[in-house]
């Protein structure tokens, strides 16, 4: 486990190694729920994101669902503007939309995340987000 003194709801869980390859800088997993849709606990070490990925599925599985419930971090959708996330923060990511999301660059950042279940549900990892774009994002106490 981290040494941090990040406050959150939730236990920060493991280093999240199975999925390293698609992240940028060190994040974490706790599950929190098994079962036929299984619930997370995703923490970021600050400046960490995940690539851009794209979940899918039909019959309405596939959707991602966020809840941001410590730190600060961000959500973005491809070709749209990035939404910074707060403790409160929701995001509804449909089934087939390109997105990241990660912490901001000072701040640790912590979300809930499930997937809906449905046929046919898989995510498919893409490249990373590039550094120059990341970099250019305000940090915590800034606005896009």
């Amino acid at each position: 486990m981290a040494e941090t003194d990040f406050d959150q709801l939730f236990p920060l869980g493991e280093p999240n190694d199975a999925f390293v390859q698609y992240f940028i800088g060190q994040s974490y997993l706790a599950p929190l729920t098994g079962g036929s849709v299984p619930v997370s606990n995703v923490s970021f070490e600050p400046g960490c994101r995940n690539n851009w990925h794209i979940h899918h599925g039909a019959d309405g599985g596939g959707d991602q669902i966020l809840l941001c419930t410590a730190g600060s971090g961000w959500y973005q959708a491809e070709g749209e503007e990035p939404v910074s996330m707060e403790p409160g923060t929701t995001i509804r990511v449909p089934a087939g939309i390109k997105h990241w999301h990660g912490a901001k660059a000072d701040s640790w950042f912590s979300h809930i995340a499930f997937i809906t279940p449905g046929e046919g549900v898989s995510n498919e990892w893409l490249e990373p987000v590039d550094d120059e774009q990341y970099n250019t994002l305000p940090t915590k106490g800034e606005n896009v």
